[in-house]
């Protein structure tokens, strides 16, 4: 389900902000966010030579609580 989303998400415009992807603030995790249910997939677009999306983390998020690999982070 998390991959198909991501690959039907962001495989064309991955940088192009919709319901469910948005620019993030300033963090140390990544620029971007896209969100599948309860679930955040925060990443990065490289743009050189071509466009490619690096996935930095999914994390899980409760509330306003994200938690990533169990620990609960602050962004």
């Amino acid at each position: 389900m998390v991959l198909d989303a991501v690959d039907r998400q962001l495989r064309y415009q991955p940088n192009a902000p919709t319901r469910t992807r948005k620019l993030m603030e300033s963090n140390p995790l990544a620029v971007r966010e896209l969100r599948i249910d309860n679930l955040c997939v925060y990443y990065d677009i490289k743009d050189e030579p071509e466009p490619v999306v690096v996935i930095r983390a999914v994390g899980v998020k409760e509330r306003n609580i994200v938690r990533i690999g169990g620990e609960e982070v602050d962004l």
